[in-house]
């Protein structure tokens, strides 16, 4: 398949995967447009953004429900201070694990039937988070906290399932789809640090305004299921969901049949394996799997077990500005929004292209980003005493290069990968490229939980 131009991809017939044939030939940096004739097929998919984001009802519960007093064990107050670590490790490691089970499944359940079941458990989950909201639980904080901790491990799964397959689905789009989605992500990230910060100024109970948030985030998961229901029935989805035959792997010295589904392609002795080949698909995405661990570890290393936890420099005036909104506005709200704004600019630029060495070097460039928060106003300090920038502007301009350098570098990897391999193994392919994030993301989160020990 070469990808030469954007009708090429839209209208090209199903292609036949040779590891030694030429069929990448073309110059993957002339990678097709964003402007495909057609409608437009956007889907924005369940993250932990609900759970993550809502940092003062946790600390509600975990402490008393009665009574937002300090004074707890020094077990409680671990649990406290190294929370978003505990959640960060909950939702990446068991996202990581079901990447591979998804990936075994791309060709044994149908997509369909992946989506719908793993929306449905996540619905579930939120709804049991929902109506504990209102339930005392200061006599069991640390069962609490244990249920909190499986229901992240459950949510983060089935959100994985979801995501990775209709990212995967996405592959056999026009490109301009499949960045559409990755946008509707963050899209979906600043809705919930907007709803925090909407149910935190209309409510002064705590529970209260952490319900509407919750309530909130099922609706959108109804919503979503809806959405995902009505997708079959239009044209233009019809078109590029189309069934095609499983990706096989077969002799040089074969010829490929062409545009037909009638002869199993396969090589010699493989029993035609209903797993997709992963050789050819981590030959030809290495580099951009490399991208995205790294553009993942980075960020996943400071947000949000480290930048949560920076507090404004004026936080003793007593303004609701430098105490209750502090984070949610500094943190949440802007780091989603700046990443919304990098996924978005990639509607319009795609540069550098998905063999440039330009693209490896800007995601390694991030890294500097990690003492620039570190020397931020962190609390609590225990072993590194020095805040070097001593200014609220500081960690407001860090947070915006974090999400903006995310969004697009993170986006243009993405979206690159199912792009520079045929049809047939595009799912499989936005898969694996999942799983390289999720990779990024474990590996950060672990990173994380040592980094917030050793400040």
């Amino acid at each position: 398949v070469a990808l030469g131009s954007e009708d090429a991809v839209c209208h090209s017939s199903n292609s036949t995967y040779t590891p030694v044939s030429g069929s990448l030939g073309a110059d993957p940096e002339a990678l097709p447009g964003l402007d495909c004739p057609g409608g437009e097929e956007r889907s924005s998919y369940p993250e932990s953004n609900f759970f993550v984001t809502a940092k003062e009802y946790w600390a509600f519960k975990l402490r008393n429900c009665s009574s937002p007093a300090t004074g707890n064990s020094p077990e409680d107050t671990d649990i406290m201070n190294y929370f978003e670590s505990y959640l960060a490790v909950a939702s990446t490691v068991p996202a990581l694990l079901c990447l591979v089970v998804n990936f075994l499944l791309v060709n044994r359940i149908p997509v369909h039937v992946r989506v719908l079941a793993s929306l449905t458990v996540t619905l579930a989950i939120f709804v049991v988070m929902t109506v504990l909201v209102k339930v005392d639980t200061s006599s069991w904080r640390h069962g609490f906290f244990a249920v909190t901790i499986v229901c992240m491990v459950i949510v983060s799964g089935s959100s994985t399932i979801f995501s990775s397959s209709v990212y995967g689905l996405t592959g056999a789009f026009p490109m301009r789809n499949a960045q559409a989605l990755i946008s509707g992500g963050a899209m979906g990230g600043t809705i919930s640090a907007v709803a925090s910060l909407v149910d935190l100024a209309a409510s002064r109970d705590v529970t209260d305004s952490t319900l509407a948030f919750f309530l909130t985030a099922a609706a959108f998961l109804g919503l979503c299921l809806g959405l995902y229901l009505l997708l079959p029935r239009l044209e233009y989805s019809r078109y590029y969901m189309r069934p095609i035959c499983p990706a096989r792997v077969f002799s040089g010295e074969e010829a490929a049949p062409q545009d037909t589904c009638s002869t199993p392609l396969v090589a010699p002795g493989s029993g035609g394996s209903h797993m997709p080949p992963l050789r050819p698909i981590l030959k030809k995405t290495g580099g951009l799997g490399f991208c995205v661990l790294y553009l993942f570890l980075i960020t996943s290393l400071i947000f949000p077990a480290v930048c949560t936890n920076i507090e404004s420099l004026h936080k003793d005036s007593g303004s609701p500005w430098t105490t209750t909104f502090f984070v949610p506005l500094t943190t949440f709200l802007l780091y989603n929004f700046a990443d919304l704004c990098g996924r978005q600019i990639t509607a319009w630029v795609q540069v550098p292209g998905p063999k440039s060495k330009v693209l490896p070097g800007l995601v390694l460039l991030r890294s500097c980003l990690v003492p620039l928060f570190v020397f931020c106003n962190y609390q609590p300090r225990v072993r590194l005493a020095t805040v070097v920038f001593r200014s609220d502007v500081y960690p407001v301009l860090f947070t915006c290069l974090l999400g903006l350098s995310n969004g697009y570098l993170s986006t243009l990897a993405l979206v690159y990968g199912p792009k520079i391999v045929p049809r047939e193994l595009a799912e499989a392919t936005g898969v694996v490229m999942s799983f390289y994030m999720s990779i990024g993301l474990v590996l950060g989160s672990a990173c994380s939980a040592l980094l917030v020990h050793l400040i």
